[in-house]
Formats: C-alpha cells, sequence, structure tokens
C-alpha cells in the first residue's frame, strides 16, 4: 500500500487521478484526508463501495506506472550521458591526433631547414614582443 510519505509527496497527482477514477470524490473530501492512507481508503470504499483490495491495487498499480516513467526517464539521461561521453572522447582523439601531425610536420620542417627555422621563430618572436609592449604601454591623455 502507499505510505504516507508517497501521499505527500504525490498528493496532487493522486488527488488527480482519483477524480479522475472516482468522479463522485470530491476535491473538498480529498482535502480532509490529505496524507492519510486509511482515511483516503475508506473515503475510496464508502464513497465507491470498491473493496479496500481494489483501491489498494489502484493506489499500486499508479506508483509502479510513476516507477516506470522514472525508470525510463533515469535510462534516457544515461543513454545521452554515454553518446556525450562518446562525441567528448572522439574529439579529444581527433584534437590530439591533429597536434601529433602538426608536430612531427613542425620536427620535420625544422630538421631541413634549421637556420630558416631559428630566423623565422626570432622574428615571430621579436613581432610578437612589439605587440605585446605597444598593448602594455600606458596611454598618454
Amino acid at each position: 500500500m502507499v505510505t504516507r510519505q508517497e501521499l505527500a509527496g504525490h498528493w496532487n497527482e493522486i488527488k488527480g487521478r482519483i477524480r479522475e477514477r472516482w468522479g463522485q470524490i470530491s476535491d473538498d473530501e480529498l482535502q480532509q484526508v490529505q496524507g492519510d492512507s486509511e482515511q483516503l481508503l475508506g473515503l475510496i470504499q464508502q464513497k465507491t463501495g470498491h473493496t479496500r483490495e481494489e483501491a489498494e491495487e489502484f493506489f499500486d498499480s499508479m506508483f509502479e506506472d510513476t516507477n516506470d516513467v522514472r525508470a525510463k526517464i533515469r535510462k534516457t539521461a544515461d543513454e545521452y550521458a554515454h553518446r556525450a561521453q562518446d562525441a567528448f572522447r572522439e574529439g579529444y582523439d581527433q584534437v590530439n591526433e591533429n597536434v601529433q601531425v602538426g608536430y612531427r610536420e613542425t620536427e620535420r620542417a625544422v630538421r631541413a631547414r634549421p637556420v630558416e627555422s631559428v630566423m623565422t621563430a626570432f622574428g615571430v618572436g621579436v613581432v610578437a614582443g612589439v605587440v605585446v609592449s605597444l598593448l602594455l604601454k600606458p596611454t598618454r591623455r
């Protein structure tokens, strides 16, 4: 049978399903028994003529449905997390491979033309130094 915590945690949903199943039970009556499963079962028996077992089966099936939905949501979220993880791993592997290819090509170029490579690095360093010094130079007003 449904517990007090389940009733309290899902009261609006439970109330809606009770009204769907047993329309003869009013919102005021449901409000009076809120949170008390024994009183709720008694109210259903009194107003509908259904047995306690029938009402308990209704609640049990309702919470099974809710648990099934939660399990499906959890499974879907896990699947998306795994897909995202796989996509990230593939992207990382691709970037890593590209960096390694670039490193090997740079190494080959430096070995083939060491003097030109050193002069190019020196020139790039000078240009970068000038740009940084201009950016960091305080402006006078």
